[in-house]
């Protein structure tokens, strides 16, 4: 797979280049979507929690309406992308080391049984 890079704007990094799709980190795109939202304003009073997963969630809700309209695959995506873009904000906000996380979590599942031993 050759490496691409994102066709976003270059405001997003600190060092006003494109995030790279390969290099950068989850932490890379939280600063990011962080910091925009911080500049856009949506930071400049306190935000509620419930509100804010609540938001995350309906981005979800969107993907899945999308999907219900036969949409397409690039209007799904964009909605999973407007979802990971609240949660990555939600998690610069909070101080929250996603990737850390995703890292022990996946990890965690490795080690898991077959659908969890679950039936469903």
């Amino acid at each position: 797979m050759q490496n691409k890079k994102w066709k976003i704007s270059p405001a997003l990094s600190k060092s006003k280049k494109p995030l790279n799709r390969r290099k950068s980190g989850i932490n890379d795109f939280i600063k990011a979507c962080h910091r925009i939202a911080k500049e856009k304003g949506w930071w400049e009073t306190q935000r509620n929690d419930g509100e804010l997963i609540a938001l995350m969630h309906s981005e979800l809700s969107e993907a899945l309406e999308a999907m219900r309209n036969h949409a397409g695959g690039e209007a799904i995506a964009e909605e999973l992308a407007d979802c990971c873009i609240r949660i990555f904000d939600y998690c610069g906000a909070k101080g929250i080391d996603l990737e850390k996380e995703l890292i022990k979590k996946i990890e965690y599942n490795k080690t898991r049984p077959y659908r969890h031993g679950k039936k469903f």
